[in-house]
């Protein structure tokens, strides 16, 4: 159970809009070109979301990571994978590196926290009641990756348009760059990308 001072940081992520409706627990895709535009987007080639944000799909996300006074992408990411996490770890490192991974994970911090930031300043409101269950780890990934649905396929910073509106998304790669430099930006999503496609792949998303 959350207490109230929780419940009202929650209630910061919105963006620029009223709640909506997000995916249930299953795997149908948000209307794929709906707010999409084949425009390029900054590190994941084209795929802009200008439309509303899924919002009980990002409240989902914050609990599953452990709530926005606690939030950690390692457990977000614990919840995602379940019992393939420590493989999935070792799948992103020998990608990727040690020491990317582990920029990744920061960064991922930072970026939820300095979306917490903005649209606290905004004075928006979330959904009181997540969607998927966030504590189901599959379903989540379904969400997300339905979220990052172009109708040409996965874009990750559609993903993210989604989770907090285009506007927003590109004040956090701007905030990125200031405090981690571009090159971990562009890491950031990259690595993002390659663990939603291992997601897809594992919870067989893709058909």
């Amino acid at each position: 159970m959350f207490s109230l001072r929780k419940l009202a940081a929650l209630a910061m992520l919105a963006a620029l809009c009223a709640p909506i409706s997000a995916l249930a627990a299953s795997n149908k895709m948000m209307p794929a070109s709906a707010g999409v535009t084949m425009q390029p987007s900054r590190f994941s080639g084209p795929g802009v979301y200008t439309g509303k944000p899924a919002l009980q799909v990002t409240l989902s996300m914050i609990v599953a990571g452990g709530g926005p006074s606690n939030f950690s992408t390692v457990t977000l990411l614990k919840t995602l994978t379940g019992p393939k996490f420590d493989a999935e770890v070792g799948k992103l490192t020998k990608q990727y590196g040690k020491d990317k991974v582990a920029n990744f994970l920061k960064v991922f911090d930072f970026v939820v926290a300095d979306s917490l930031r903005i649209v606290k300043e905004k004075h928006v409101m979330l959904p009181s009641t997540p969607s998927p269950d966030p504590h189901d780890g599959r379903a989540l990934a379904a969400a997300l990756w339905s979220a990052g649905q172009t109708g040409n396929g996965f874009n990750v910073e559609v993903m993210l348009d989604r989770a907090v509106s285009h506007p927003i998304h590109e004040q956090v790669m701007s905030d990125i760059d200031k405090k981690f430099g571009i090159a971990a930006d562009a890491d950031y999503h990259a690595i993002l990308t390659t663990a939603m496609n291992d997601l897809a792949s594992v919870y067989g998303l893709k058909s």
